[in-house]
């Protein structure tokens, strides 16, 4: 039986009790945001693009140090906070569908949701530091750990800044300030969390799985 796309789409947001795309306002042709957000996502990619082109400089030059000081780190940590990024992300979504639709309530319900997530990455990390600290893993334990310290916390930070995002959007959110016609807030929000995440996926296998 042949399914189409508009069929599935229904059967997936009935099933999360999530806005089917036809009830939404049409939005073809406008970027999510705004201008600002965009400039700065944009250098988020360029600085971490650079990271990666000296993650793959000391590769080449230190291939036998990656590949061991992959298997000595915990991909337990990393597999969770995987999880962590891609649920907030999934979860802020939801938050601008159901927005976008006209169900505040829903949306703030989600918005929240992924700030909870969202918190649980700096909290599985400082656990993932000191069961490295434990182990006799620091910065200085050889160039791989150099870099992947590097990578992990400067990926930290900006997720920090997406974290008091999260909680300016949803004191925001909060007082109503945002609507199903009016809610760049927090489309800005979801366009930077999701760039962040992007970035995650980026690092995690090739810190934890491929070096």
């Amino acid at each position: 039986m042949k399914v189409s796309s508009q069929e599935l789409s229904t059967v997936i947001a009935n099933t999360m009790s999530l806005p089917n795309a036809a009830d939404l306002p049409p939005s073809a042709g406008r970027v999510p945001g705004n201008k600002g957000i965009w400039v700065g996502i944009c250098c988020e990619f360029v600085e971490f693009l650079v990271l990666f082109i000296v993650y793959f400089v000391a590769r080449a030059h230190f291939p036998e140090d990656f590949h061991a000081g992959a298997e000595r780190l915990s991909q337990t940590a990393g597999v969770l906070i995987t999880l962590l990024m891609v649920s907030s992300s999934f979860f802020i979504a939801c938050s601008v569908t159901r927005l976008r639709a006209g169900r505040r309530r829903e949306s703030i319900a989600w918005l929240i949701a992924g700030l909870v997530a969202a918190l649980g990455y700096p909290l599985v990390k400082y656990f993932e530091i000191q069961w490295n600290l434990a182990q006799g893993i620091d910065g200085q334990s050889g160039i791989f750990f150099t870099v992947y310290y590097y990578l992990t916390f400067t990926h930290m930070v900006h997720a920090f800044w997406g974290i008091l995002g999260i909680l300016w959007v949803l004191t925001r959110h909060g007082f109503g300030i945002y609507t199903a016609d009016e809610h760049g807030g927090l489309e800005a929000l979801a366009s930077y969390w999701h760039a962040t995440d992007i970035i995650w996926l980026v690092i995690f296998p090739f810190c934890y799985v491929l070096a």
